[in-house]
């Protein structure tokens, strides 16, 4: 008995020592978008000087990048339609940052196949070049 209430008395005084507020919650999921938006920024711009010779390639992975922005912007939208974000709790900076992080990582997925290339041998590997 004694030891159960030592172990709940700790559980209890463990959740206040490791509890953080909304307030640093959002600040910390803003922090993850901000370090995954450089990423994102530092992989582009890592294939944009790889393929530079590659001018019609450049054009379109341009193009590509800002037709994602705006899918990703919409999507946000899509998910968060109200703009009052009182609408969704004092939580929804975190939610919105949080989503925010998972479609950037997505993204900066898709652009590392370009930067890191395939094996040689993938048929289809289009204008990736291979390794």
């Amino acid at each position: 008995m004694k030891s159960f209430i030592l172990a709940g008395i700790f559980c209890f005084v463990a959740s206040f020592c490791f509890s953080q507020s909304q307030r640093d919650m959002n600040i910390e999921a803003d922090q993850n978008f901000r370090k995954a938006d450089k990423e994102l920024n530092l992989v582009y711009q890592k294939v944009l000087k790889e393929y530079a010779t590659d001018k019609v390639f450049i054009k379109n992975l341009k193009n590509a990048q800002r037709l994602w922005v705006q899918l990703r912007d919409a999507e946000m939208l899509a998910k968060y339609p109200e703009t009052n974000s009182n609408a969704y709790g004092s939580a929804h900076p975190m939610c919105w940052s949080m989503y925010l992080t998972e479609l950037t990582q997505e993204r900066i997925t898709r652009l590392k196949i370009w930067a890191n290339g395939f094996d040689e041998g993938d048929v289809c590997s289009g204008s990736v070049r291979t390794k």
